[in-house]
């Protein structure tokens, strides 16, 4: 920062200063100004650059000390905002939400189009991972920028980047978040939906599991309500994953016709504080061997107690899972 103006005779001189903005660090100059002498008129402001020799270093700073005043001024420093994007996708073409080397992802076409549009590198954080070919109706991801978007801003850009995004993929909100706020740690709740069909529809295809025989719905829903008794579902966790705890706390977990009468479309529905990878279509696959009559409904504490995957059932295809709701205490 250089002086705006110094004129000679005055006894003080004025500096151009940024105000500090409340949004922005800040982050102390030192500055120093030679006093003016008692027998001359007082000089236009010096600065000291170079620093005393080693020589006469403790000759020199004792009189820099006592000529020399020094004061602090205040630079701005611009800061990042973070945002949350609030996204759908139909997962079809994409190998899951997670950036994967030689893999086609929905996070790899949020994070190339968010970057044409700020014109910087963004890399997004996610609320969670999904598996290839796994749906979301809602799906939240934070990201930074040194961009400001003010609200009347908001509707323009998310059109734009609607317009740029492939068909597949929806941004539906965006919103502006504390520095601290996190997608994916953040999060109290996740919600999940698996479908089936039991007639063959074009327009469920790949959106939605086809079965022959309709399950023992009632023997399902009492399975699942046990669900809720546990806490620890390690029986359901895809083997060799690195997770500190097996821990869920399961708070919903119920089967319903979609359709009413017509029993063509059946749902699970299933929420918790957390999943782990593979958890609900593991669930789903264990829950339709009960339906099918393989195994009582009490069955499930025997899966659940053994905490060995083998035991339940297997995996349910992707095509039928959606990823439907995700809550924020401050959303």
């Amino acid at each position: 920062m250089t002086p705006r103006h110094c004129l000679a005779g005055k006894k003080s001189c004025s500096y151009a200063r940024k105000e500090p903005s409340p949004f922005s660090s800040l982050l102390a100059v030192v500055y120093v100004r030679k006093k003016p002498s008692p027998f001359s008129s007082p000089p236009c402001c010096s600065y000291v650059r170079k620093e005393p020799s080693d020589a006469d270093r403790r000759e020199r700073y004792s009189s820099v000390v006592h000529n020399y005043s020094i004061f602090f001024t205040f630079v701005s420093v611009n800061t990042t905002n973070r945002y949350f994007l609030e996204i759908a996708f139909d997962g079809r073409a994409y190998h899951g939400w997670q950036v994967q080397p030689n893999a086609r992802t929905v996070q790899q076409e949020v994070d190339r189009v968010l970057g044409i549009l700020l014109r910087q590198n963004i890399n997004t954080v996610g609320c969670g991972r999904t598996d290839t070919g796994v749906h979301a109706t809602q799906l939240y991801a934070h990201f930074d920028t040194d961009k400001a978007l003010v609200p009347e801003d908001v509707p323009k850009f998310l059109y734009q980047l609607n317009a740029l995004l492939p068909t597949d993929i929806a941004a539906k909100r965006l919103l502006a978040v504390a520095p601290q706020a996190h997608a994916r740690f953040d999060a109290t709740k996740r919600s999940y939906e698996y479908h089936l069909h039991f007639h063959k529809d074009p327009f469920l295809q790949g959106r939605s599991w086809l079965l022959r025989d309709r399950p023992d719905v009632a023997a399902m829903n009492a399975a699942a309500e046990i669900l809720l008794q546990y806490e620890d579902f390690a029986c359901f966790s895809k083997s060799h994953t690195q997770v500190h705890t097996h821990n869920c706390h399961i708070t919903r977990a119920e089967w319903r016709w979609a359709d009413g009468k017509q029993q063509n479309q059946l749902v699970f529905y299933i929420s918790a504080n957390r999943f782990l990878r593979n958890m609900v279509r593991a669930i789903v696959g264990t829950l339709l061997e009960i339906g099918r009559r393989e195994h009582a409904p009490e069955y499930m504490h025997t899966v659940i107690q053994s905490k060995d995957r083998s035991v339940a059932g297997v995996s349910v295809p992707a095509e039928g899972l959606y990823l439907t709701e995700v809550t924020y205490p401050y959303l």
